[in-house]
């Protein structure tokens, strides 16, 4: 389950993850053994076999007259995702100055979904140096608490510090009295006010989260929308104890 994950997060949709996997277990077979492998009928995975061969995911060739199918070697295929990342790179001079031609209004992505809030999260460990937050722990830590954990542990192994700004339950104080060891200060909301989510701030973006229900978020891409956010977490920080 968990490489077919990794592999729908390259961008496989669930069936060619499975026939993909199928096929590098078996070596090399036939579209009825692949298909047997995988749990789809023939059909499907004769569909979904050419669709990875479009993708260079899979090779092809005849063997007594009958259509056998290889899976392309997993390092090869890195070297493929790579090649295409370099190539996006090499225009990035030019992508980001046709995109500044434009950006005078903040730029809002939205995701849902947890998989979709991991791609967040990817991205502030990508960028940020310092991280600011406000948060209901309580929440975040039963939604979201594999997630977050994984978060953390690579926070910290990457050295970036966090100021937050909790409600105050047990569980916040206990994070409080952790924080030294996490690379995370803590001050304490007076917990008058019902809030559930989550809100990172770094360099010109903010991330908030709706993790109450259904898990939904947005980025906002601003360096105005940041500063004003930053100075409204300054003024609050200072107030509390």
């Amino acid at each position: 389950m968990k490489l077919e994950n990794t592999l729908q997060k390259f961008g496989l949709t669930r069936r060619e993850a499975l026939l993909y996997l199928a096929t590098l277990e078996l070596g090399s077979a036939s579209v009825q053994k692949i298909a047997v492998k995988s749990g789809l009928v023939r059909s499907t995975a004769y569909e979904v076999l050419e669709r990875l061969r479009e993708k260079n995911l899979v090779t092809t060739y005849l063997k007594k007259k009958i259509r056998w199918y290889s899976a392309e070697d997993p390092n090869q295929i890195v070297g493929f995702a790579e090649s295409r990342v370099n190539v996006l790179k090499s225009a990035l001079p030019e992508l980001n100055a046709l995109a500044g031609k434009t950006r005078r209004r903040p730029s809002i992505r939205f995701y849902e979904g947890k998989n979709e809030i991991e791609i967040i999260f990817d991205e502030i460990l990508n960028e940020a140096d310092t991280l600011l937050g406000l948060s209901s722990s309580d929440d975040l830590f039963r939604e979201l608490s594999s997630v977050h954990k994984q978060f953390l542990e690579r926070r910290i192994s990457k050295k970036i510090p966090l100021r937050v700004i909790l409600r105050d339950t047990p569980h916040a104080r206990a994070r409080q009295a952790a924080g030294k060891n996490e690379l995370r200060e803590v001050k304490l909301l007076p917990n008058t006010s019902e809030f559930h989510g989550l809100i990172y701030i770094w360099k010109n973006k903010i991330a908030q989260f709706s993790i109450a229900g259904d898990f939904v978020a947005s980025v906002t891409e601003s360096a105005e929308v940041a500063n004003m956010q930053r100075a409204w977490f300054e003024a609050l920080w200072e107030r509390l104890v």
